[in-house]
């Protein structure tokens, strides 16, 4: 993975949620850095809406996908703010 590759998160962690990011929501790596074997990952919505987050996830529990969908993290925010 590099810098403005499109991710994944593949894994549920408390650390993530506690800041809005569940597993399934996507990103893009948004610096060149991988520090201590994370990598700083924003998460954005749809349109001019302001972003979820920006994190540093495990490059391990990351997937590289090859386009991002920022509806597919309003989805999966709104499941978690309905429970």
């Amino acid at each position: 993975m590099k810098e403005l590759d499109c991710v994944e998160v593949v894994v549920e962690k408390k650390r993530y949620a506690d800041e809005g990011i569940y597993k399934g929501m996507q990103g893009w790596i948004c610096d060149e850095r991988i520090i201590e074997g994370r990598r700083l990952v924003n998460f954005p919505q749809h349109g001019e809406k302001e972003d979820i987050a920006t994190l540093d996830i495990l490059e391990s529990d990351l997937k590289k996908i090859p386009i991002m969908d920022a509806c597919v993290n309003e989805r999966i925010r709104a499941q978690h703010e309905a429970k």
